[in-house]
């Protein structure tokens, strides 16, 4: 009794709690569990001194991150582990090499960021690295800011030699070590330019052919990889350019950053990738060192569900097959669609880039989808950063862009439509946040087949999250009428709940739930248990996964006869659990009702006065679904809404 007590002092004026313990869980979006960082660069280096290549990404988000390979040398599987370059200043290693430079048997880090080239020596061991600063290492060498290194023995000499790409220019400089194993020195005077690849330079050095030299990939700012190959000696490098080497992979991404490792144990070495919007790609070589046969691979790495950027996720059953697809905006305009071609419970992403290839907006595109000529066929309403709508009507063989259709609503930029019927009228209207953090309606004054759009701007008060408003329409406590939650661009959610009409801020349902920037929700059931799940877009252009583990709570109010105290599991399997309290001595009508009205079960129940009474009902054999429980006195009524999975 005590716990309801404290609950009655903390919400007087509330009779029921709804209470959603929000469960992250971004495996539906990325089942490798490697995240998708933005310019992302791969490198594999064995940092544990167990035989295997583990994983290190650096990318512009932050100081390199750490993934442990605790799988085996063939058959490798990543685990993060985010404390080894926790101390490094993310201004000093946006990306570097693992190299011994000291020659005292354990990796060095050589880094280039936004303050140069920066040497952190390994105090450490080879199986446990700690690394620290050497300040002013590379002073003397003109390499601009967020060069991009790599380093091996290219003269055969016993030292590494460093190459560096340069962000501003696309050149490759080879510097020589001119020092000694342990005591290595470079300086612009033994410095040679290898090539141009016009832009943001990403070089790595790998025997590709195997023939004892070392050859230099490369990847840049616009698309394919480039081999210099080296056809000269290992004691006297000569570089042949030879950009057929790799064919097509990376003809369709940015800012490629390649790294290399035999993955497999085969013998030959397999090619990883990283890109400007952030997934790694993967391609084993299934040829030879001297005849490379470069094949997709994308379990490693793959299954990460990522736009670029921007992402602004709408959840829909597109094809009409029982499931929710995904469809989201973009930083760069586009509308990608990922179809779901898993189940309704346990989704499985494959996307289709050519679907909606063919509309293109402005830049930070967003998305939503619904019936609104009431033929049958799902069409689109796409909002842009200049504020202004879009409506493509679907023909059934593609989509037509109605140019008359929303062409005088303009919001104040970054439009965010989401279609719902908002005033339970029947037909569709739109519901739009905006770059000044407000929030719009669209009403359709019309009918389902003709809609006419009349647009309010008052209709949800002074609510106002800041800016960019993204809304998501849900009944999240489940009383029959549309909820929103938003989101802003400092990654803020409010919970606008829907009482009577009247929109009203309450927090208290996403409790422990945070966005990043531009967080964008949306909710749809992606576990198949009868209530909504979320899903948020960011800036990042990744997505993340709550699921919603929803439990009724009811908080009693001491002026009614009747009381339900409890509900549990709620969402329930095989069995619910019931309290009830009475504040008098009463018969109590227990009636249980399936959505479509229909009589489940219904017994009376006796109570003494202020006694706490349990009641089991057997669920098993209920259908999935969302049921009503209503208690009745001869003065008053309680009803609760519970779902069966």
């Amino acid at each position: 009794m005590k716990q309801r007590v404290l609950l009655v002092l903390i919400l007087v004026s509330v009779q029921m709690l709804r209470a959603q313990p929000w469960t992250q869980n971004n495996a539906v979006f990325n089942p490798s569990g490697i995240p998708s960082l933005p310019f992302s660069q791969p490198r594999l280096a064995d940092l544990d001194a167990d035989g295997d290549f583990d994983l290190i990404i650096g990318s512009t988000a932050g100081a390199p991150v750490y993934f442990r390979n605790d799988g085996t040398v063939s058959n490798p599987h990543f685990a993060a582990c985010p404390a080894l370059f926790a101390t490094i200043d993310q201004l000093d290693a946006e990306m570097g090499v693992f190299y011994d430079i000291d020659a005292d048997g354990d990796p060095d880090f050589i880094s280039g960021g936004f303050t140069g080239l920066n040497l952190f020596i390994n105090n450490g061991t080879a199986a446990s690295p700690l690394f620290e600063k050497v300040p002013a290492f590379f002073n003397g060498l003109n390499v601009g800011q967020l060069p991009v290194p790599d380093i091996a023995d290219i003269d055969n000499d016993g030292d590494g030699d460093l190459v560096v790409g340069f962000s501003e220019s696309g050149l490759l400089r080879l510097y020589i070590n001119t020092g000694t194993g342990a005591v290595a020195a470079f300086s612009e005077s033994m410095a040679f330019d290898i090539g141009d690849v016009g832009l943001y330079a990403y070089p790595v050095f790998c025997d590709l052919d195997a023939d004892g030299d070392q050859d230099l990939i490369c990847g840049r700012d616009g698309h394919n990889l480039w081999l210099f190959e080296n056809t000269g000696t290992p004691q006297l490098a000569q570089w042949t350019i030879n950009n057929g080497f790799f064919g097509d992979i990376g003809a369709n991404t940015y800012w490629n950053s390649p790294g290399f490792a035999d993955l497999n144990n085969d013998g030959t070495f397999d090619l990883v990738f990283g890109t400007a919007d952030g997934p790694l790609h993967y391609y084993i070589n299934t040829g030879t060192p001297a005849l490379a046969n470069w094949t997709v691979n994308n379990t490693l790495f793959g299954g990460v569900l990522d736009p670029g950027g921007a992402s602004n996720p709408f959840l829909f059953d597109f094809d009409n097959d029982g499931d929710l697809d995904l469809l989201t905006g973009s930083q760069l305009g586009n509308i990608y669609f990922y179809e779901n071609t898993g189940s309704a419970a346990g989704p499985a992403w494959q996307e289709n880039s050519s679907y909606f290839a063919s509309i293109d907006h402005s830049i930070y595109s967003a998305v939503t989808a619904g019936d609104v000529d009431a033929d049958g066929l799902p069409d689109l309403i796409v909002g842009d950063l200049n504020g202004k709508l879009f409506f493509h009507r679907n023909t059934g063989f593609g989509f037509e862009w109605i140019t008359t259709v929303l062409q005088n609503i303009q919001l104040s930029g970054w439009s965010s439509p989401r279609l719902v019927d908002i005033d339970a009228d029947g037909d569709l209207d739109i519901v739009a946040g905006e770059e000044n953090g407000k929030l719009n309606l669209i009403k359709n004054a019309g009918s389902p087949e003709t809609a006419v759009w009349v647009h309010i701007p008052n209709f949800f008060g002074t609510f106002d999250i800041g800016s960019n408003c993204v809304p998501a329409p849900v009944d999240l406590d489940f009383d029959g009428d549309i909820d929103l939650l938003c989101g802003g661009s400092f990654g803020d959610l409010a919970y606008l709940q829907n009482t009577n009409g009247v929109y009203t801020q309450n927090n208290m349902v996403i409790i422990g739930l945070d966005g990043n920037q531009n967080a964008a929700p949306c909710f749809g059931d992606l576990d198949g248990d009868g209530d909504p799940d979320l899903v948020l877009g960011e800036y990042s252009g990744v997505f993340s996964y709550f699921r919603n583990d929803f439990l009724f709570v009811d908080v009693p109010d001491q002026n009614k006869a009747l009381t339900l105290a409890r509900a549990f599991p709620n969402p329930c399997s095989d069995q619910l659990k019931l309290s009830i309290q009475l504040s008098d001595t009463k018969n109590v009508e227990l009636t249980v009702l399936s959505s479509d009205g229909k009589m489940i079960r219904q017994q009376t129940i006796y109570a003494d006065q202020n006694e706490l009474i349990t009641v089991i009902l057997e669920t098993s054999g209920w259908n999935k679904g969302v049921y009503l429980i209503k208690l009745r006195t001869a003065e008053n009524e309680e009803t609760l809404k519970v779902i069966r999975w």
